[in-house]
Formats: C-alpha cells, sequence, structure tokens
C-alpha cells in the first residue's frame, strides 16, 4: 500500500511520517484549502442557498503537491483535527482532487487522532473511517449563516451608522451583553450599608467575630442604614460582656475540578497567567503539535478545541501510578475519577485536555519549553493530575458569642487534609470573594470572651463589574453561544474593529461599539438576543448529529432576517435627541456617529446641512494660531488636530490647502545616498513609527526604516551606515549598502 496522508499544520507532517515509515507521504494542507469568494453571492438565497466556494490563492500549490502525490498512491488518508473544522477541511481536499479526477480508483479514508504520539497514529491509521457529512453540513451551514449576515448587515451598517463598520452573527450579540452590562453598570445606584466587626480574644488567642443578631433576630444585609445606628451600636458592643453561646463544627470534603476543555482552559489562563483567549489557543496549538525530543517531534498535550471531559484509561491509569509514586496513597482514590459532559453536542470520543504523558513533568519540560508554553504546560499538567486525586478535607467551625440581647458570630475553616489542592486550585473570576481561611481558636460553650474593639464599617452595594476575557466567555458557554473553538476568534474580533477597549483587563465599549449596538438591538433585536442566537447554535448541533437538514436551517434564519433587513433600510439613520436648535432653520440638533466619533448635526439634514463638534460650545472654537507662516500663501499657520493626531494648516483654508508638520523633522546630516541633494530627515509615519526620508522629497522618494549614521562602512567604503535596534541582537551598526554583511555591534541585548 502507499498512501497520502493529509494534515493541517507542516509542524506534524514530519514526525507522523516518521511514525509511518515507508509507504506513506505526509503533506500539510496548511488549514482551510477552499472559502467563499470574498463578493455578494457566494451563498444565493434564492437559488435554495446554493454555495460557491474558491481555491485560496496560497493553497493552490499546497493542492497541486498533494494532486502531485496522488498519482503515486493508491489510497488518501485525511488526517485533518478532529472536529467541524477539521471534518470541513478535509471534505473540501477530497473535493477539489476529485474534481481534477486524481481519486479515480482511489481509496479515501479519514482518521482522527487526540494526540501526536506513535501509538495515537497507527492507531487510528488502523481503524480509519469515512468523512462525517453531518460534521461538514454543520459547518457548511454555520459559515453560510455567518457569510448571510456579514454581507447583509455590513452595508448597512455604512450607510446608517457610518462607514466601514462590518456586523458578525455571533460578536454581535457578545457586543449586546458587554454594551448591556457596561449601562447596567451606569444605571446602578450604590446602596449604602453598615456592618460591625469585633476584635475578640479568647484566653489571649485573637480572633474576628461579626455582629449577627440583634434582640434574638438576625440581621439582614440593611439593617443597619447609616453611620450614626452603627457606632452606637458599635459602643453596645465594646461594653458587653460575652461568652460563648454555641459552637457548630462540621467536616466539608472539596473535590478537584475535572480536566480542562477549550473553555475552562481559556477562564483559568485568562485568571491565572493573563492570557487572552487568543493567545492561549496559539500556545496551546504549539504544545499540541509538540517539541524536538531527541531528534523526534513530540507532542506534549491533548487536541486543544473540545468540549468532552473524557479521559482514556491509558492516560487514567499513568496518573494514578503517578500520585501513588508522588504523594503517596492517602492521595489516591480508592477508584479513578470519571467526569459527565454537560454539552449535549460534546464529541465523547474525544479526549479532555491533558499532557500526552504525565511523566512529562513542568520540571522535566522547563529547559525545553519558552516562558508562556512552559506556564500553560504547568496548569494544563496539574489540572489533569489533580483531577484524579483525593478530595480535600475542610474542618469548618460557626461559633456564636453571646452578650443579652446582643449575638456575635466567628467563622472559620482549617485544611484537614489538602488533597488535590496540595498541587492545584481552580482560579475565581472574583477574588473578594475566594475562600478565605480563617484559623479560629478553641472555643467551647461558655468561655468568656475579651472585646476589645467593635469597628463601624461602611460598605456600599456594587454593580456586577465589566466583563473580563473569562467570564465573558463563561457567560457565551453558558448562554448556548458559538462554540469552544470560536471564542478566541470573537473576542479578537471585537477588539480589532474597535468595538471595545480593554481597561484593567475589562471590556469597555467604544463609542462606536456603543452605536453598532444601539442600531442593530434596535432593528435585529432577534437576531442579536441571545436566546435566539443559542436556538441556532442547537439547530447546528442537531445537523451535526444528522436530526436535521443543513439548508432547513438556514431558511428559517433567512426569511425573518430579511424581513428585518427590508424594513431597517427604510428607518432613519440613529441618533440621540438634544435641547440644541439649529442655528440657522431652528429644528432640533441631533447627536450622530461620524468617521471621527460623535458630532451634532441638524435633523433637518439634508435641506439643512449644519453640523459642528460635539464641544458644549454653541460655536466652534477658534483656530490656535502658531508663530509659523504658511509658504505659499504667507497666512498664519493654525494648529489643527486629525486622525493621526495634531498638525499645521493653513489658516487660510479652504482657499490654501498648505499642511506641514507640527515639529520640525530633524535633520541627521548625512547627505541621500540616491539624488546626493537632499540630507535624511527623521519623521514619524502616520502611525507613529519613525524613519527617515529625504529632504528633496517628493523629487526624491528615498526613505529608510534605520538612522542613518555619517560614518563610512570600513569593509566596502560606503558613504553612511545605519543604526539598528533588535531584541536578539541589540543595538548595531550597519553597512546600507545592499550586498554587504559588516556590522558591528554598539549596546548589548536588553
Amino acid at each position: 500500500m502507499s498512501a497520502v496522508v493529509v494534515v493541517e499544520s507542516p509542524a506534524k507532517a514530519k514526525t507522523i511520517e516518521k511514525y509511518l515509515g515507508r509507504g506513506y507521504k505526509v503533506l500539510a494542507s496548511y488549514g482551510h484549502v477552499r472559502a467563499f469568494p470574498k463578493k455578494d453571492g457566494s451563498v444565493d438565497p434564492d437559488n435554495d442557498f446554493a454555495i460557491k466556494y474558491q481555491i485560496i490563492d496560497d493553497k493552490k500549490k499546497r493542492l497541486d503537491a498533494i494532486d502531485r502525490a496522488m498519482k503515486r498512491a493508491d489510497t488518501l488518508i485525511l488526517a485533518s483535527d478532529l472536529d467541524r473544522e477539521g471534518e470541513a477541511i478535509a471534505w473540501h481536499v477530497a473535493e477539489v482532487l476529485r474534481q481534477r479526477g486524481s481519486l479515480e480508483g482511489k481509496q479515501i479514508q479519514r482518521i482522527t487522532f487526540n494526540e501526536i504520539t506513535k501509538k495515537a497514529i497507527t492507531e487510528a491509521v488502523a481503524h480509519p473511517s469515512q468523512i462525517d457529512m453531518q460534521l461538514v453540513d454543520a459547518q457548511q451551514a454555520r459559515s453560510a449563516l455567518d457569510y448571510l449576515v456579514g454581507f447583509t448587515l455590513s452595508p448597512l451598517l455604512w450607510r446608517k451608522v457610518r462607514s466601514g463598520l462590518s456586523a458578525g452573527r455571533v460578536q454581535s450579540v457578545a457586543l449586546r451583553l458587554i454594551c448591556e452590562r457596561e449601562q447596567l453598570i451606569r444605571d446602578f445606584v450604590p446602596k449604602e450599608f453598615w456592618t460591625i466587626e469585633a476584635a475578640c480574644a479568647v484566653r489571649n488567642e485573637p480572633f474576628q467575630a461579626q455582629l449577627q443578631a440583634v434582640d434574638g433576630k438576625a440581621l439582614t444585609k440593611f439593617a443597619i442604614k447609616d453611620g450614626v445606628s452603627a457606632k452606637t451600636m458599635a459602643r453596645r458592643v465594646e461594653k458587653g460582656a460575652f461568652q460563648v453561646s454555641d459552637v457548630q463544627k462540621k467536616q466539608a470534603r472539596q473535590q478537584p475540578s475535572p480536566p480542562f476543555i477549550t473553555t475552562t482552559l481559556q477562564m483559568d489562563a485568562s485568571r491565572k497567567l493573563g492570557f487572552t483567549a487568543r493567545k492561549t489557543m496559539q500556545v496551546a496549538q504549539k504544545l499540541y503539535e509538540g517539541i524536538e525530543v531527541n531528534g523526534e517531534l513530540v507532542g506534549l498535550i491533548t487536541y486543544m478545541r473540545t468540549d468532552s471531559l473524557n479521559l482514556s484509561e491509558d492516560a487514567i491509569s499513568e496518573m494514578r501510578a503517578h500520585i501513588g509514586q508522588q504523594f503517596g496513597s492517602d492521595y489516591l482514590p480508592a477508584k479513578p475519577r470519571r467526569f459527565k459532559t454537560k454539552s449535549k453536542n460534546a464529541q465523547e470520543a474525544h479526549e479532555a485536555i491533558r499532557p500526552t504523558s504525565i511523566l512529562r513533568t513542568p520540571e522535566v519540560m522547563k529547559s525545553q519549553l519558552d516562558h508562556d508554553a512552559l506556564r500553560l504546560y504547568t496548569l494544563i499538567w496539574k489540572r489533569a493530575l489533580a483531577s484524579q486525586m483525593a478530595p480535600a478535607i475542610l474542618d469548618q467551625v460557626r461559633a456564636d458569642i453571646s452578650s443579652g440581647d446582643l449575638t456575635l458570630r466567628a467563622t472559620g475553616s482549617t485544611l484537614a487534609f489538602p488533597g488535590f489542592r496540595k498541587l492545584y486550585i481552580a482560579g475565581t473570576d472574583e477574588p473578594s470573594k475566594a475562600e478565605q481561611e480563617k484559623l479560629l481558636p478553641q472555643l467551647q460553650v461558655g468561655d468568656a470572651i475579651q472585646i476589645s474593639s467593635a469597628e463601624a464599617k461602611q460598605h456600599f452595594t456594587e454593580p456586577k463589574p465589566r466583563f473580563s476575557e473569562a467570564t465573558l466567555v463563561k457567560e457565551l458557554e453558558a448562554n448556548g453561544i458559538g462554540r469552544p473553538s470560536t471564542y478566541a476568534s470573537i473576542l479578537n474580533v471585537l477588539r480589532e474593529r474597535k468595538y471595545v477597549e480593554m481597561e484593567k483587563k475589562r471590556f469597555v465599549p467604544t463609542d462606536t461599539g456603543e452605536w453598532v449596538n444601539k442600531f442593530l438591538v434596535g432593528s435585529f433585536a432577534e437576531i442579536v438576543d441571545p436566546t435566539f442566537t443559542a436556538s441556532v447554535e442547537a439547530k447546528l448541533d442537531a445537523v451535526a448529529r444528522g436530526e436535521i437538514g443543513w439548508k432547513p436551517v438556514l431558511r428559517d434564519f433567512w426569511k425573518p432576517f430579511k424581513a428585518a433587513v427590508d424594513v431597517a433600510a427604510t428607518a432613519d439613520r440613529p441618533s440621540e435627541a438634544t435641547d440644541e436648535v439649529c442655528p440657522e432653520c431652528g429644528k432640533p440638533m441631533a447627536i450622530k456617529l461620524g468617521k471621527y466619533g460623535k458630532f451634532l448635526a441638524c435633523t433637518g439634514y439634508p435641506q439643512c446641512k449644519v453640523a459642528k463638534p460635539l464641544n458644549g460650545e454653541k460655536e466652534q472654537a477658534e483656530p490656535e494660531l502658531s508663530d509659523q507662516k504658511c509658504d505659499k500663501c504667507g497666512a498664519p499657520m493654525a494648529i489643527k488636530a486629525g486622525r493621526y493626531g495634531k498638525f499645521l494648516g493653513c489658516s487660510a483654508y479652504p482657499k490654501c490647502k498648505n499642511i506641514q508638520p507640527l515639529e520640525k523633522p530633524k535633520d541627521t546630516g548625512v547627505t541621500c545616498s540616491v539624488c546626493g541633494k537632499g540630507t535624511f530627515l527623521e519623521k514619524k509615519s502616520r502611525r507613529g513609527k519613525v524613519f527617515y526620508s529625504c529632504s528633496t522629497y517628493p523629487k526624491c522618494k528615498n526613505a529608510l526604516w534605520n538612522k542613518p549614521v555619517a560614518r563610512p562602512c570600513p569593509q566596502c567604503q560606503a558613504p553612511f551606515v545605519t543604526e539598528k535596534t533588535t531584541k536578539r541582537n541589540g543595538t548595531e551598526l550597519v553597512c546600507a549598502r545592499e550586498g554587504c554583511d559588516w556590522k558591528e555591534q554598539i549596546e548589548a541585548p536588553a
């Protein structure tokens, strides 16, 4: 038998080819090979959602290589990743080769594996299957829905909100969640409440207690409403003669968290490592594809896009043996622990994210992984191993301390047996509410308690915090929106489109994001409703299970969506009403969103085109004049603000449109090597990056990114060299002449 094996990543190809041996040629598709053309009409609702695909430009040579290899093979083995996207890639590769006639008389097999190890690969090849068209159909339906929403809504946003905007089916729902949380925070009215904290002691051992009840009635959260009442109550506590009236003790068993799936990995990496979801998946991909060990690429973790909590029997056996050896029998449960996946559509044949070998401890891998890879690997390793360890045992104590009609309560817990907590504790989204273990002294009913002081503490209720990456992923997952493999791209797209900004690692909607959301909620309330989006996801899952066809899902979505689009196309451009009136026609002025942010515009548009900046002034401020004169008309140059910062513009605009940089470029004194007339000036690009260009521009367009230095090259005698700084090499002088390799380090790397 001779076979061509197609994987997604080139990093896997060499190792898998070595594992399989002679007769197998392993080639990479480098991800998807076909996509929708970037134009309208690729999905045609009027022709029963007929789909057009085209080969991605830079994948033609990959397909040509696979095509050539198939001429000498009798079997095509499709080994792309084991999720919907991977299944679709396998199908697209097969379809292209089938259309080229390369598969006539050839076998087509589909294999999947959870980890890149010799055992997993050979096992997969020994038990091939066929392409799962139900998964392919689910992926096609998802792509078609996202395409239809994007290509239909984006032009509408250009006309109704601002040019250059775009919308996505799932991203728009995520944006809505962020904007609604922001509005809740704005509307929130803090409510005051007070607590009484007492500094207590028994047999000279200090501890803290809180006022719990007065006159036999438990205090509610808002029972003490003001400072006067609180301080009066604190003085009563300080004067009381307290003794222990009740002690309750109980033992609690705390079970470990299950091994990671995609979403929980993203959440914990965000909480503990500060990784974005995108960075987590990028680093995890490298760990999955592996590193070289003894000249062989070894995958370090199982596949990282999964919603299954399963662990293989081999993995569980290896973990249990390691726990017994390293921690002792007390840390090993009597039976292996197995976790049940909640997701209805989870593929139970897949595994949770775990190390391919628990024997590759973080200590062993320390010298072979970079900083970020080691941190993420350690997180995965510890969580997987901890999931098979014994539960932690906590002794919890609650003591009531009474004096007449006043009752204080002290609580505490101690770790009787650490169990899995010796290795790993799951992160929390609200550190202030994280479990705090307080050690209480031995307390017995009747013990006299000394109160050294009682403090009245003021508190205010707080709104729910803004979403972090971890909490937003958690919210999306809880609402059934998107899938594990999509969360990283959803969050990244929101940032790239400037719909959100990150403030203290929390999502804050921008003006643009809020206006886009306002328009979408106003015109497409159902489409951006989390419940509706979750129902679409459920239907896509049903397609993947073979319960319904994919085209009925598209039909059910398209009809109400198209109707909403038609209505929105005739609606007015969204705006915010103001109390201002137009100085020319007397009609109300409204706030609208423009290319550079919000502005005031007359509602009488297009008959009246009055517009002005939103700066709270009745008239636009006078321009700030500089001490420079326009070199074209002699008028003073004014300091103006543009998209890329401040600049000088002629005050005679629009008669004279001359502009200049606010700061004069620095002259390096180095003669231009092209024209020999000008000198290199230090300038800044529109993006703020420093570069050096000839002073005779636009006659001479010679420019350099590196700083020219007036020193001839000692090797080739070029008239000048350049100064180049990199993280790896520090600062070096490098010859400016192409082909000369002279360089000299002048500053070591940081």
